[in-house]
């Protein structure tokens, strides 16, 4: 049934208010992150005219928060690749398990993947916090991988089961029949397929980690390991009077720009395995 033009409108209507209700802020930290310390106060949204400046990316860049930044950010981007990866094959290895085979307690598996999934965070950091210290995983990237994981592999697993109980079984069997193996027919028919799926997972457990604070401001003490969120919160002005609010507003900028640019780039990708797992062949 086709739309009438007054529904058009109230849709297109809808569309816009949600944008702005979404892009609001971005635009307000994008505003700050060019304001002057001395502007940060005046309470106007934009930089006042002939005052907006470059000194706080620079200050991040090339000043003084440089080693700071350039080290959190060099760890988020290496954590989290490594954290996505991993998560990725087991998620994909067990996925087809729960999606293909018929083993007792595979509810319970999805159960408790879930269940990790929604437990609180913080309820954990302290007493990871101390076997971290006992053997020596404490402010290392291996530290953070590992519960990055508990973050990424839940969701990867639900998504991804999902997407391989929308694969035709006949594919795999006929794969079999012309002589292929279990892993062969696997890796060539089957994965080929959820591929779309596959790389949605990895772009959704790839923001997972990139934006995990709690774990990378309590399981890091220095520059070896500390993500971007973590290190943001340890920026200072140029005295103790000085707010670093627009040097933290430029740094979220930079660090939203790989985010923005990956889904530029793959939307189609994404699009593609978001509507592939959400209808049932």
């Amino acid at each position: 049934m086709k739309s009438s033009g007054r529904e058009k409108l109230v849709w297109t209507l809808i569309s816009i208010a949600v944008l702005i209700y979404a892009l609001f802020p971005v635009a307000s930290i994008l505003a700050t992150s060019f304001k002057s310390p001395g502007d940060l106060t005046n309470g106007k949204f934009l930089p006042s005219p002939g005052l907006a400046t470059l000194s706080n990316y620079e200050q991040i860049l090339v000043g003084d928060a440089q080693e700071l930044f350039l080290s959190a950010l060099r760890n988020s981007i290496g954590i989290s690749l490594i954290a996505t990866f991993i998560a990725v094959v087991l998620a994909t290895l067990c996925a087809y398990a729960i999606a293909r085979l018929d083993f007792p307690g595979k509810k319970v598996i999805l159960t408790t993947a879930l269940a990790v999934s929604i437990f609180p965070v913080i309820s954990i950091v302290t007493p990871l916090f101390n076997l971290w210290r006992n053997i020596g995983l404490y402010d290392t990237w291996l530290g953070l991988i590992i519960p990055y994981l508990s973050l990424t592999l839940p969701i990867s697993i639900w998504t991804l089961a999902a997407f391989f109980r929308q694969i035709p079984w006949e594919l795999e069997q006929a794969a079999q029949v012309d002589g292929a193996t279990t892993w062969q027919a696997f890796r060539k028919a089957i994965v080929p397929l959820a591929a779309p799926g596959v790389f949605t997972t990895a772009i959704i457990a790839f923001f997972i980690a990139w934006n995990d604070f709690v774990y990378g401001i309590s399981l890091t003490s220095t520059e070896a390991a500390r993500p971007v969120p973590a290190a943001l919160a340890f920026f200072t002005g140029a005295s103790q009077f000085e707010s670093p609010t627009g040097a933290i507003s430029a740094a979220a900028i930079i660090v939203t720009i790989p985010v923005v640019l990956l889904v530029l780039l793959f939307q189609r990708q994404i699009v593609s395995g978001l509507t592939q797992g959400a209808v049932k062949g």
